[in-house]
């Protein structure tokens, strides 16, 4: 039996269109899930739209629109985000589908038998562009006399009945589980700030409206429906199966923005430790993409799309870049300059450039096919060793979500080709001792192999075509494969470039 992997995005809000920072989430999360998957796992991947709450019944009246057609239209524009980035997810979850609306329901009532629930009212600072409430000292006064969060949304003194969750209970608890499960939280900075907020203290958490009404009804109280903790947060449940017999629950691995990891990292275990329910093994919070230097926001209107950028560079190049370019964890900038340096001088140079002159060698002086290998010298030995090692490395680095790490160990081994095709020079050898030629050019054809087969989470389209160049058969591309010698003699498909040089369009002119 596989073992079992599941990994989820948070689900993204449709009160406006998918831009990159979603398309960022949604890379890393399938990257981690495509490996998973290669490596032999049973991997159960999430994604999907949190669709309820006063800003998108606004947004729907805004529009003149029924809140569920609004939300229908907009969760369709992320998941043809999905498809166009090849998000490999097995499940694309909407909050308004009545299996959802049964797994709060069922949680809820959960808590409340726990006695973890209790009706009372809610005091404070409201803003509703944030759906949040902000204690007096987190505001701002402008010169026009009205209060702000620090969003810079205006704020309102708001008073309704609401139903609380007993979160203050839940401190040393939640302490204790992040004293005895150190990865828990990740990168290291949002475990401090989560650490130092729970230790300043917790207070009971408001979880249920009645300002509003579109959302999951509480359960024998319809005037209230849940607010965004229950709501969004049980979507992970849901996913699972809960609250069938045998959901496939804990997560593994929740993977969100940075800004709401807090939310994932106390409210939501705190509630599952309410209701009984097993933890996630980890919540890994990432971190924000800048513009050419600037946060992406509505009114500087600087959040990329990403099907113009699939157009114009490649999806598999934007892909690469997105997940080399920074340290994941880290925030980045989004550089026209850097992605087209990264494209031309690691993947057209590094990695295009090795397997074209391999193949074509190969295609014009060894008939086309895998060359038959002989004896390996101590060069030969040295590369094929660092191949061999690779698939651990990259385990490892998968499995503590270092990304561009992962991606550092590759080039490595494509720099080190580089390297050793230069300095073996099989095109001399073709005149001087042509048998030692084609171990070369073995040696070669198996360091691609490998290559392409590592590189398939990261890049799984470019990667099938090189795969396709190399001979290797669709059933023999997962990490297992790698154990298993290349056929001698087996016929290769005339070589092509994978990865093009990209041009400035004005460049030419």
């Amino acid at each position: 039996m596989k073992p079992s992997f599941y990994i989820t995005t948070p689900i993204f809000y449709v009160n406006g269109a998918p831009h990159i920072g979603h398309a960022y989430t949604s890379i890393a999360a399938d990257v981690i899930a495509r490996f998973k998957r290669l490596d032999g796992f049973d991997v159960l991947f999430l994604t999907g739209t949190d669709e309820h709450g006063q800003k998108v019944e606004a947004a729907a009246r805004a529009a003149g629109l029924e809140p569920q057609e609004f939300t229908d239209r907009i969760s369709s524009q992320f998941r043809q985000m999905a498809d166009a980035l090849e998000i490999s997810y097995d499940d694309f979850i909407r909050t308004t589908e009545d299996r959802h609306k049964r797994a709060c329901t069922a949680l809820w009532r959960k808590l409340e038998a726990a006695g973890q629930i209790y009706l009372g009212h809610y005091d404070g600072f409201y803003a509703q562009r944030d759906e949040a409430f902000y204690d007096e000292s987190d505001l701002t006064t402008g010169a026009d006399g009205i209060k702000r969060a620090p969003s810079g949304a205006p704020v309102e003194w708001v008073r309704e009945p609401s139903y609380f969750f007993k979160l203050s209970a839940f401190a040393e608890p939640l302490l204790a589980l992040y004293e005895q499960n150190p990865d828990f939280i990740q990168p290291l900075g949002a475990k401090r700030e989560v650490t130092s907020f729970v230790r300043s203290g917790l207070r009971d958490l408001s979880i249920s409206r009645t300002s509003f009404s579109w959302g999951v009804p509480v359960p024998d109280a319809p005037d209230h429906v849940m607010y965004v903790w229950i709501d969004a947060l049980t979507n992970y449940l849901t996913g699972a199966g809960y609250p069938g017999e045998a959901p496939r629950w804990p997560a593994d691995i929740h993977l969100v923005g940075k800004e709401i990891t807090r939310f994932h990292a106390v409210y939501w275990p705190a509630m599952l430790m309410a209701a009984g329910q097993p933890l996630p093994r980890r919540v890994f919070g990432h971190g924000w993409w800048t513009v050419e230097g600037e946060k992406m926001s509505k009114s500087l209107n600087n959040a990329l799309a990403v099907e113009p950028l699939i157009a114009q560079f490649g999806l598999d190049a934007l892909r690469f870049f997105l997940l080399r370019e920074m340290p994941f964890g880290n925030d980045g900038d989004f550089s026209r300059k850097s992605l087209i340096s990264r494209l031309n001088v690691e993947l057209a140079n590094d990695l295009g450039n090795l397997a074209q002159r391999t193949l074509s060698f190969i295609a014009k002086n060894a008939g086309g096919q895998v060359p038959a290998g002989g004896a390996l010298s101590p060069a030969d030995e040295a590369i094929l060793a660092q191949a061999t090692a690779l698939p651990d490395q990259l385990r490892a680095a998968i499995d503590r979500l270092a990304l561009h790490e992962a991606l550092e160990d590759i080039w490595k081994l494509i720099r080190a080709g580089n390297g050793y095709i230069d300095h073996l020079a099989p095109w001399t050898l073709k005149k001087t001792d042509p048998a030692r030629m084609l171990t070369v050019l073995a040696v070669l054809l198996d360091l691609l192999r490998t290559v392409a087969i590592l590189l398939q989470p990261f890049m799984p389209g470019s990667m099938a075509k090189m795969l396709d160049q190399l001979g290797i058969p669709p059933d023999a591309r997962d990490f297992a494969a790698l154990g298993t010698p290349m056929i001698t003699g087996a016929p290769l498909p005339p070589p092509a470039g994978v990865f093009p040089r990209y041009v400035e369009p004005d460049a030419c002119a």
